[in-house]
């Protein structure tokens, strides 16, 4: 970013441009490039990040009919969560930036701990163990393949 001439802090004369010139200068430069990816963020959904890790790794870096695929016939409950997301990103990309979902593939998934529910559970003599129930963020991120070329 900073090898452009177009958006550098040193204008023509020597001085340095101000800061709100530089940052819109480079917001209008990424504005300019096409849009080749689109996001979709599923937060707070109630399964433990390890469980829904196994999913996410078997679909990543794979086309969105495949993936799909693989979330619909997969028995697991975070399946159905990434399925939803999936879908999710597929819409936003098609809907909001105009991308062919035939050319789209898992290019990101995360999923990442989110906060945990604290639960007493009852023992024996009066004692109590405490209970988590973990949550979890996940982030999936579909790219156009025909774009990168």
């Amino acid at each position: 970013m900073a090898s452009n001439k177009e958006i550098t802090r040193v204008q023509e004369d020597g001085k340095r441009a101000k800061r709100s010139v530089y940052h819109q200068k480079r917001k209008e430069h990424e504005a300019s490039k096409p849009i080749v990816e689109a996001r979709a963020v599923t937060k707070y959904a109630r399964i433990s990040p390890t469980k829904a890790r196994s999913i996410a790794n078997s679909i990543r870096n794979k086309d969105v009919s495949e993936a799909l695929q693989i979330l619909i016939f997969s028995p697991k409950k975070s399946a159905r969560i990434i399925y939803k997301t999936l879908m999710s990103a597929v819409a936003n990309a098609e809907n909001n930036f105009g991308l062919n979902a035939e050319n789209l593939y898992v290019s990101e998934i995360m999923i990442n701990e989110g906060p945990r529910m604290k639960r007493l559970w009852p023992r024996s003599h009066g004692r109590a163990d405490v209970l988590q129930k973990r949550m979890s963020h996940i982030y999936v991120t579909v790219r156009d393949k025909n774009a990168e070329k």
